[in-house]
């Protein structure tokens, strides 16, 4: 296999690992109980104010999740995805270091989060090198 077609495959995996992600994220987003219990957040009862804005949420993340299998489909062309999709996962981060700084989800229960998240941003930010070095060429 050639450097090229190593660096195509990485991106390709990368951007279906993404939308994979992104896929399980819908669960807690669209089934509040869920998000409840992976959290630790006791007694969760969300009002009709928090299930919308998760509606809304969710709509945006199912989007996104498509984004990253179309880009799968074409890596060198749509390599832009990959820096977006770093974007999206540092404001996700932002949200969670806020929602543990205002003591409504436990630490212990977001370090998951966060250490996944760090490896997304992680394997994004190369995916996204090794396609930038195959558009210099």
């Amino acid at each position: 296999m050639s450097k090229i077609e190593g660096s195509l495959k990485f991106a390709r995996f990368v951007c279906l690992l993404g939308a994979f992600l992104d896929g399980l994220t819908l669960l807690p987003m669209l089934f509040p109980s869920v998000g409840g219990m992976m959290f630790g957040i006791r007694g969760f009862a969300p009002g009709a104010d928090y299930r919308y804005a998760m509606n809304v949420g969710a709509s945006l993340m199912l989007g996104w999740t498509l984004l990253l299998i179309w880009a799968a489909q074409r890596p060198l062309i749509r390599a832009g995805v990959l820096p977006l999709t770093v974007v999206v996962v540092l404001g996700l981060l932002s949200a969670g270091i806020g929602a543990v700084t205002s003591g409504l989800i436990p630490l212990k229960n977001m370090v998951p989060t966060f250490v996944l998240q760090a490896a997304v941003i992680t394997l994004f930010s190369i995916g996204y090198a090794k396609l930038h070095r195959i558009n210099r060429q």
